[in-house]
Order: C-alpha cells, then sequence, then structure tokens
C-alpha cells in the first residue's frame, strides 16, 4: 500500500480521510473523527495539512460556530479518484478475490459497527 501512497502524495491517514468524504462530503470535523476513530488532536493538524495541499477545504458551520465543516475539494476528489486505478492490484496482492474482498469488508464494517454499539466489558 505504501508505494500507491507515496504515488498519490498521502499517507495513509489523509487516504482514509478523503476516502471518508469522498463517499460523504460536507461533514463536520467531530463527525468524520468518530467515523474514522480518530480524536481531534490527531486529526486537526491533518486536515490543516490536508487543506494547504488543496484536498479539502475547513470552515466554520455557520448555524454552529464551535464546528468546522469539512469539504472535498476537485483536487482531492481527482486524487481519490486516481486511487482507484490501484484497487485491483491491492485486492490481487491480498491473495482475494474481488467477490471475497467485497465480503470481508462488509463484515469488517458490521464488525466495527457491532464494538461500537456495545456496551463497555468490565474487568
Amino acid at each position: 500500500m505504501k508505494p500507491v501512497l507515496d504515488d498519490l502524495g498521502l499517507t495513509y491517514l489523509q487516504y482514509i480521510v478523503l476516502v471518508a468524504l469522498y463517499e460523504q462530503d460536507d461533514q463536520i470535523v467531530s463527525a468524520l473523527g468518530d467515523k474514522l476513530f480518530l480524536d481531534s488532536s490527531t486529526l486537526t493538524p491533518l486536515l490543516k495539512r490536508m487543506e494547504a495541499m488543496g484536498h479539502l477545504t475547513r470552515q466554520r458551520d455557520p448555524a454552529d460556530e464551535r464546528q468546522v465543516r469539512l469539504r472535498i475539494t476537485s483536487q482531492g476528489r481527482s486524487v481519490r479518484e486516481k486511487s482507484f486505478a490501484y484497487r485491483g492490484g491491492m485486492i490481487e496482492a491480498m491473495g482475494l478475490s474481488a467477490a471475497e474482498y467485497w465480503q470481508l469488508r462488509e463484515q469488517m464494517g458490521k464488525l466495527r459497527a457491532n464494538l461500537s454499539d456495545a456496551a463497555p466489558v468490565e474487568p
């Protein structure tokens, strides 16, 4: 994965932010952090760098000045779309068929949702 990300000029965290914004644009920082399991101390400097790179915009929400809204730019969208060309090779490198990959992705999403919704376990 690293050679692909190097070619795209992204770190792994920058890539997953672009994926999340590509799938659902115009999110607030806290919602994105919840989705990616990242706290604001990790996310804020990352988002500032990505804004400087031209991949996204950050703007205070006019309805609630405490919230910052994120939007993917056309440049960020282009980088994300460029990554699609690598998808087949990455799936192949995992040793999975396309169907197995999509099934695993669905199962991982379900597992993540279940764990997020689960009550804390007492020691």
